[in-house]
């Protein structure tokens, strides 16, 4: 399993809105669609 992981770098380590984590790129596509557009986000796995 991964997820998507957007950093916000105008934010400070540890603000809420550092980070964002989407479970799927169509909520992140959502996401960015809305607030965002030139983001990126960073596939990465789910460690067990």
């Amino acid at each position: 399993m991964t997820v998507l992981i957007y950093v916000d770098t105008s934010k400070e380590v540890g603000d809420p809105d550092h980070l964002k984590v989407f479970a799927n790129a169509d909520g992140a596509a959502t996401w960015f669609a809305e607030n965002d557009p030139e983001g990126v986000a960073f596939e990465y796995e789910v460690l067990e």
